[in-house]
């Protein structure tokens, strides 16, 4: 991997998330953040979830200014960065086994991406027998607010578990 790179070329790939990275020499790197970039665009648009968008700015700014950060570093340091990947599948996948908590995660994952393909679709054609504005605005609604109330489920689940986890750990402390 050679440092010395066009100051030039460095700052027009780096407009493009993980394409500065990749060009400077940090593949894995690069191709972490361009697919977690083009990911969240596909998600927004296939969903129909506009907010999803707003990771992005923060995604390309830290694109952006990470590939003049490594450019601007000296030759050790630059020697010394590793190329890796910015998600590690080890840690979600402790010795690449899936336990049954992932594969019920990833399941249900799986299970809604389907019911929403499928919601889109049932509900074009549907539109042929009932014509009425309002009632498709609700129906078109579904897929979003499921996705919501899922979202919200998992957060307040997150929550409890983490103050039930806390409450054990008291209670160890006050046994002692």
């Amino acid at each position: 991997m050679t440092k010395k790179k066009s100051g030039f070329l460095a700052f027009c790939f780096s407009l493009l998330p993980g394409a500065g990275e990749m060009y400077m020499g940090f593949m894995k790197q690069g191709v972490s953040i361009m697919a977690l970039f083009w990911l969240l665009i596909f998600l927004s648009a296939f969903l129909n979830i506009g907010p999803v968008l707003f990771i992005l700015p923060i995604l390309w700014c830290y694109s952006f200014f990470n590939v003049h950060n490594i450019r601007g570093m000296s030759d050790e340091e630059f020697y010394a960065l590793e190329d890796d990947y910015l998600f590690h599948m080890e840690r979600v996948l402790p010795r690449g086994r899936w336990n049954k908590k992932q594969n019920n995660l990833f399941a249900a994952v799986l299970i809604i991406i389907g019911v929403v393909i499928l919601w889109g679709n049932l509900t074009d054609y549907m539109r042929w027998f009932f014509p009425s504005d309002i009632y498709w605005n609700i129906v078109d609604a579904v897929p979003q607010v499921t996705i919501a109330l899922l979202l919200i489920w998992s957060g307040v689940n997150l929550i409890r578990g983490k103050k039930k986890e806390l409450d054990d750990k008291l209670l160890e402390q006050e046994e002692r």
